[in-house]
């Protein structure tokens, strides 16, 4: 295959383009920085540039300004393959019998890509084994999550999702407990039993949870809330949740 033939991404910043590096999965064309730029920050950037013979193009504030869409891209920027997913479906299939433990966050219908970054890292530093999202509607592992998510997104193990309520429906019968973070669930986040094989959903900022994925939910947990504010930011919920969970699963280890 051609590289003219190949997809190309722009990433950009510090954190997601070294992050992106130390995870080894996307193939870099060529880094972009800034003769405008101190490059003591780059130094780690430019040095495995030079170790995997990465090419290094020296250009100007305004054409990486213009590269990026005006994103806050710190004076470098690269062009690489894009991020690779897998099938939701072929992952649960893949999962050996008799497995135990395993925490699986899905997130339903989320479309802003600072929600979904955030989401991402906190799930990385919870625990979280496999992070799924639908294939549609919803926001994508892109450049800009990556930026959102300090480069944590470089290192998940995120698939995509073709019909949610009938993955659930199969993790279900392999033994999992599907929770499901709504404002209107029954259970309380603390009072709520999150250990064993488990698969957090945390719904989209508008809408939550989408009825056919909530009656696929063995429970509906809500967080407790003072009087001033109705909800939480989608992020923030999901962060909280995905904690106690943790919480509960290092005291029973």
């Amino acid at each position: 295959m051609s590289r003219k033939s190949e997809a190309v991404e722009i990433l950009c910043g510090i954190h997601p383009i070294r992050e992106a590096l130390r995870a080894g999965r996307r193939k870099f064309y060529a880094i972009l920085v800034s003769k405008d730029r101190s490059r003591a920050r780059l130094a780690e950037i430019l040095g495995v540039a030079q170790e995997q013979s990465i090419p290094v193009e020296i250009t100007d504030t305004m054409t990486l300004d213009a590269l990026t869409d005006n994103a806050r891209h710190q004076g470098v920027a690269a062009r690489v393959s894009p991020f690779a997913t897998v099938r939701a479906e072929g992952i649960v299939k893949q999962m050996p019998k008799g497995v135990s433990n395993r925490f699986i966050l899905v997130i339903e219908t989320l479309e802003d890509p600072q929600n979904f970054g955030a989401l991402i890292r906190t799930a990385l530093c919870a625990g979280v084994d496999h992070i799924m999202i639908p294939k549609e509607r919803s926001a994508s592992p892109s450049p800009s999550v990556s930026r959102a998510s300090a480069g944590a997104m470089e290192h998940a193990e995120i698939s995509l999702i073709t019909n949610t309520a009938g993955l659930l429906r199969q993790l279900k019968a392999m033994g999992f407990w599907v929770a499901g973070l709504d404002g209107q669930g029954t259970t309380p986040l603390f009072s709520a039993d999150l250990t064993g094989n488990l698969v957090l959903v945390v719904g989209g900022e508008h809408k939550g949870i989408r009825p056919l994925v909530k009656k696929e939910c063995d429970f509906l947990v809500s967080l407790p809330i003072k009087a001033g504010v109705t909800s939480l930011n989608a992020s923030v919920a999901g962060g909280i949740a995905m904690y106690e969970a943790l919480r509960q699963r290092q005291l029973t280890a």
